[in-house]
């Protein structure tokens, strides 16, 4: 959530950054919202001072011993006059309040403007995209003859974008959630979470799903629980209402989740294969910063995310978001983007984003600067570390031989007792 304190004193600045991410500022409504709030909080001042004084008075008279009944009575009406302005400024704030829980992030000054993903900005590439003296398949045509993929059977289970995998198709994806989550917390310093797999209304509202974006969620009939999008909700919660230590800062760390989606919006988009899931397995990496570190942070993340590509050598990109084509909740956003094959093309596999203090707000976590000082918003950031299916997905397209035979990467294969070569197996 914004703070709006800012957007009261920089309400043209506020409304042209959020005209960058295409949020067209109500200004209008804010300022009436506003000026209403003021105007009942000078009435509720006014009527506590007229009160407190004729407290005194009456205090005064009864020392004197004169009558105060009359006095008393005049009290007893202002006071019915005070509780409705306070129930009249709870009315108007929460007015405000919903007013801004919808107002995304203000963009960072770094991003590039523009609508969309035409707009995003190549950073780099990495490693180049393997050749092939034969026509790559895709993973969907690839992967069930070999025996490790069946979405028939998924469909029949569940309905369409669940995955079913078997074999050494299993193995594979399980040996990449220990993979990734090894080389986060003993090579860089994240330490390992396993949350719940759902979270309530609080959770989801603190790091932005919620109110704007439930449709995207699955909840559990009557209660209060939803299935997790990604791990960001549940770590990030972890100190939801809470004052961190400032010498305790940056906090790092990992989560795997399986993550549920309702993917509403992507109709007739990735429909063939395992791209985009309803359910999906995730490595998460959350950080805790303080406000002057979160942009190194953020670079350190995405450094992070990356390596793993780099250990099993997938080409891939990184490109920065524009300011249309940002999370509701983010700054500043990176794609790392891994190269298919059999889609001849880089596909998002990792999405990199500082919050700066958007989400704390929400979730009203604070630190207690070292030195002393005012207690502050903390700065929070998130980045899949990887997307599991997605690099299963790039691993069998990259990897995949003239044979119909997918090679294991090297790094991976301690992973799989050592298995170097995907070979068909017995079908399920």
């Amino acid at each position: 959530m914004l703070d709006l304190n800012y957007v009261r004193e920089n309400i043209e600045t506020a409304r042209k950054r959020l005209a960058d991410r295409g949020f067209l500022l109500d200004v209008e409504t804010f300022q009436r919202l506003d000026g209403e709030r003021k105007s009942v909080i000078y009435d509720v001042e006014k009527l506590r001072q007229q009160r407190n004084t004729a407290s005194d008075e009456i205090a005064k008279l009864v020392r004197e011993k004169v009558d105060v009944t009359a006095k008393r009575n005049e009290m007893k009406v202002v006071s019915q006059q005070i509780k409705e302005k306070e129930d009249a400024l709870r009315a108007v704030e929460e007015k405000l309040f919903q007013f801004a829980t919808v107002i995304p992030n203000l963009p960072d000054p770094s991003v590039p403007v523009g609508p969309g993903e035409e707009q995003n900005v190549e950073i780099r590439r990495v490693g180049e995209p393997p050749k092939f003296d034969f026509q790559p398949k895709s993973h969907w045509d690839l992967c069930p003859p070999l025996g490790v993929l069946d979405l028939e059977r998924a469909t029949k289970i569940a309905g369409s974008r669940f995955p079913l995998l078997a074999g050494l198709g299993a193995r594979v994806e399980r040996g990449l959630i220990n993979f990734m989550l090894d080389i986060h917390t003993r090579e860089h310093g994240y330490r390992e979470i396993v949350p719940p797999f759902m979270a309530n209304s609080n959770s989801l509202f603190g790091t932005s799903q919620l109110p704007k974006f439930e449709e995207d969620l699955f909840k559990v009939r009557d209660t209060d629980y939803y299935l997790v999008p990604t791990a960001e909700v549940p770590v990030t919660n972890i100190y939801r209402e809470e004052v961190i230590e400032g010498d305790r800062l940056p906090i790092k760390f990992t989560a795997y989740t399986p993550c549920f989606r309702s993917e509403a919006g992507s109709y007739g988009k990735d429909v063939r294969g395992i791209f985009r899931q309803h359910q999906f397995n995730k490595v998460e990496l959350v950080k805790f910063t303080r406000p002057e570190d979160s942009d190194a942070e953020l670079e350190s993340l995405v450094t992070n995310a990356e390596e793993i590509l780099k250990r099993l050598k997938l080409a891939y990109r990184v490109v920065i978001h524009s300011t249309g084509d940002m999370g509701f909740a983010a700054s500043k956003s990176y794609d790392i983007e891994v190269w298919l094959p059999g889609q001849n093309a880089y596909r998002e596999i990792s999405s990199c984003s500082n919050f700066d203090d958007f989400q704390a707000r929400r979730a009203n976590i604070r630190y207690r600067p070292a030195g002393g000082g005012k207690v502050r918003f903390v700065h929070t950031l998130n980045g899949s570390g990887l997307a599991v299916g997605r690099t299963w997905i790039a691993i069998m397209e990259n990897y995949q031989q003239k044979d119909g035979t997918v090679v294991i990467p090297e790094a991976l294969r301690p992973y799989v007792d050592g298995q170097s070569v995907i070979r068909p197996e017995t079908v399920i």
